[in-house]
């Protein structure tokens, strides 16, 4: 049986969770600059 999780699971999984914080970030503070580079592409 086994008891929890093994070493590779947890790094995955503290890193599942680092990118996803990490990308929130990144989308709520690029998200206004990717929009204006965007829209003056576009004109």
């Amino acid at each position: 049986m086994r008891k929890g999780k093994n070493k590779a699971e947890e790094d995955l999984d503290s890193l599942k969770i680092d990118y996803k914080k990490l990308h929130f970030s990144m989308r709520t503070v690029g998200l206004d600059a990717l929009e204006r580079d965007l829209l003056e592409s576009q004109n």
